[in-house]
């Protein structure tokens, strides 16, 4: 059987920022070694140079090195998709995809690089019942239900070429939304396990929503607006200095307020919606929405979306359930942070606890 890492460095390669957390197995547990962020805005993704240069600072400022690592990449052109098919070996479906996705997935992805792995049945409720049963057969065929993901073959090659510049070497290459959902079962598994539940993660230019019940993951989708569109309705498309803007929100200018509220309102309805689909299509209810990404570092967008949507919005730890192995000086820092490295974190885990060694 092949040796499984015993450390991993996760890195989430965001349009906005690059964040990177190490983590090792401690025992039982999972712990973080260290973690490191830095601001890329403004960075072109296809210059491979400046992207190798962040990169290389990155993991200056990390200061460790784990014995594999994961990149997840965030961005608008990925393609995340919840199908139904008949039952199908994973690797037959894969090269159907590549082969016919005109017709699997209504679009074209000849120039995509696809993936795609089955969805395992809802588990039943914790009292016995209400799992979600298999789909029906089709034409005497069991049906089942498929995530794909892909991301445009440039994007990949732009990575590829980044990576090689500062000579690291990547084990995995994964999609920021699915690492957002990894993270969240290591953190939350009661939640994970036993609810209906919907992650939100609002990113620089679009919101991605995954929503899932007992295990299942059954909606994703991908909502245009993100946090620039904020900042632009509260900074009036540059008017007003970012800082400044940002400053009378946390003083609850009425005006300021105001102008947040009119724009959240348009992502609050679209949550909405998808909420809406979700529990008509399950029978179940979603008492409250998780959230995470740079705009709800603000305790206000929270608030106005869980008004709008007349549901509870919170953020969540990714690292609730591991062991925190810093310094205490580099504590304070991590615990303003902590909340936005869920892609990373979630990259890590995955590797670490399914990675195998080549």
């Amino acid at each position: 059987m092949p040796k499984a890492f015993s450390s991993v460095v996760g890195i989430d390669l965001g349009r906005h920022a690059l964040k990177a957390v190490h983590l090792y197995r401690k025992g039982q547990r999972v712990a973080l070694q260290g973690y490191a962020s830095r601001v890329i805005a403004g960075t072109d993704p296809a210059d491979t140079d400046a992207m190798a240069h962040h990169l290389k600072l990155l993991y200056r400022d990390l200061n460790s090195s784990g014995k594999g690592s994961v990149v997840a990449v965030s961005s608008a052109d990925a393609l995340i998709r919840v199908i139904e098919q008949p039952t199908t070996p994973t690797h037959l479906l894969r090269d159907a995809l590549k082969l016919n996705s005109q017709n699997l997935l209504n679009q074209d992805c000849r120039d995509f690089v696809i993936d795609c792995d089955q969805i395992p049945v809802a588990t039943a409720g914790a009292n016995g019942h209400n799992g979600h049963a298999p789909a029906p057969a089709a034409n005497g065929r069991p049906q089942s239900r498929y995530i794909v993901g892909g991301l445009p073959r440039k994007a990949v090659e732009q990575v590829s070429a980044a990576l090689i510049k500062n000579r690291t070497q990547a084990n995995r290459l994964h999609l920021a939304p699915l690492c957002n959902y990894n993270a969240f079962e290591y953190a939350h598994p009661d939640v994970f396990a036993q609810e209906a539940f919907v992650l939100v993660d609002i990113g620089h230019v679009e919101t991605r929503v995954l929503a899932g019940s007992r295990r299942e993951l059954v909606l994703a989708r991908t909502i245009d607006y993100g946090g620039d569109d904020f900042l632009k309705a509260i900074t009036n498309d540059g008017g007003v200095d970012k800082e400044t803007a940002m400053t009378l929100i946390e003083q609850n200018d009425p005006g300021m307020m105001e102008a947040g509220r009119t724009s959240l309102f348009r992502l609050a309805r679209e949550l909405r919606s998808s909420i809406g689909f979700f529990e008509g299509q399950r029978e179940e209810t979603v008492s409250r929405v998780y959230f995470s990404g740079g705009l709800v570092r603000a305790l206000m967008p929270l608030q106005i979306l869980s008004d709008e949507m007349e549901i509870a919005c919170v953020t969540w730890d990714p690292f609730q359930t591991c062991s925190i192995d810093l310094p205490k000086s580099k504590l304070t820092a991590f615990d303003a942070e902590r909340t936005h490295l869920n892609v990373a974190c979630g990259a890590a885990l995955d590797l670490l606890f399914d990675g195998e060694e080549n």
